[in-house]
């Protein structure tokens, strides 16, 4: 398994991945599903994008993007990662967001959130083990599938 920084060429399977945890869990609140476009572009523009390959095969990514618009906040980040079903318990996400705080600290990155829907308590306990802090739980605040949820914010001072 190799986890580097991903290049355009890898959209498509970036996109196979996010798009059924987008379309069929409660794992993240987003419903668009995301076009191999869009992740090309963003990789294009300067997007901290990574990816775990077995072989050809993404199982993981990772990247990061801005917190919150505005000058002030150019320090601190928030954070995506999502791994295949058969890749999670293994190390491919410690692996993946090892090399994102590397690359956020490189680039004086001095925070970095989590927003972890409540409906995901694996996604709260790995983030935990990696030594983000739980700062706050939203109630309510994401809706899909019908129903309201929770987000979790957690925060990792790199």
């Amino acid at each position: 398994m190799i986890v580097r920084p991903a290049t355009p060429r890898d959209a498509r399977g970036i996109v196979d991945l996010v798009n059924p945890v987008i379309r069929d869990t409660a794992i993240t609140f987003t419903t668009a599903e995301k076009s191999t476009r869009d992740i090309v572009t963003a990789i294009r523009d300067g997007g901290a994008y990574f990816v775990a390959c077995d072989g050809d095969r993404i199982i993981g990514y990772a990247c990061y993007f801005p917190f919150r618009s505005g000058p002030g906040y150019r320090h601190t980040k928030e954070h995506s990662i999502a791994l295949l079903p058969e890749a999670r318990g293994t190390g491919v996400g410690r692996r993946l967001m090892a090399l994102l705080e590397d690359h956020a600290r490189a680039r004086e990155v001095h925070s970095l959130f989590a927003g972890v829907s409540g409906e995901n308590p694996d996604g709260v306990a790995f983030h935990k083990a990696i030594g983000f802090a739980e700062v706050a739980r939203l109630p309510e605040v994401g809706h899909k599938f019908g129903r309201w949820m929770d987000l979790v914010l957690l925060q990792k001072m790199l």
